[in-house]
């Protein structure tokens, strides 16, 4: 039998059916409070992209910024790792150092 595992996603909806909450757990058993998700699955047969993007009612916007910017560092790592493209990744760096700017994460002074 070939190993498993299960992670546990819960999510408090408040009376709009907005996320008050998020909670994560994975195998380790330990429950994690989260402001914000993104979850994408490749469908094997339609070869296209299932996502679920969700935001606690009291995720800021700068929150939302950063949460952003390390998701597009992450999948610029991501792709290098899975494809060998380092171009591309770099592009895909730049980028995320782009937005870092544009969203006063990073001082532009420091460019």
């Amino acid at each position: 039998m070939a190993n498993t595992n299960t992670i546990h996603i819960e999510i408090e909806l408040n009376e709009n059916k907005i996320p008050r909450r998020i909670r994560w757990q994975g195998a380790d058993g330990k429950t994690q409070d989260a402001k914000a998700m993104l979850l994408s699955f490749f469908d094997r047969a339609s070869r296209d992209t299932m996502k679920l993007d969700l935001w606690t009612e009291d995720m800021q916007v700068g929150e939302m910024d950063q949460f952003i910017y390390f998701t597009l560092r992450a999948l610029a790592d991501t792709y290098i790792n899975a494809t060998g493209n380092k171009n591309l990744a770099e592009q895909m760096q730049q980028f995320a150092h782009h937005f870092a700017m544009s969203t006063q994460l990073i001082d532009p002074s420091e460019n």
